[in-house]
């Protein structure tokens, strides 16, 4: 089963990354003044993450594909990391989609 881990950054904004089960960071948040807006961005993770038409599927200037996560509102909640492949983004989406639900908050801030 994958959590969300949140540091606080050497700026001291709250972050929170999503990770899959074998540790790997499967989505990365923004940075956060106070925790509680980390803690509910990690709710909205949960949230949003159940609908597809919420992960915009993006192709960096160098070519690797990669995802964000909107929330309703249309801001970014997350980015993934950049990958080797359209199939391998596609994968990433679905680990977020499995893991994020259930996923369990670590708190490392």
């Amino acid at each position: 089963m994958g959590k969300f881990v949140i540091n606080k950054d050497k700026a001291g904004q709250f972050r929170f990354n999503l990770k899959a089960g074998n540790g790997e960071i499967i989505l990365s948040s923004q940075g956060y003044i106070a925790k509680s807006s980390c803690e509910n961005g990690i709710e909205s993770v949960r949230t949003n993450s159940q609908a597809d038409n919420m992960f915009e599927r993006n192709t960096a200037s160098d070519g690797s594909p990669y995802f964000n996560l909107k929330a309703s509102n249309g801001l970014v909640i997350g980015t993934s990391e950049m990958y080797s492949g359209t199939t391998a983004r596609e994968t990433g989406i679905a680990s977020v989609k499995t893991n994020a639900p259930k996923s369990i908050v670590e708190d490392n801030s």
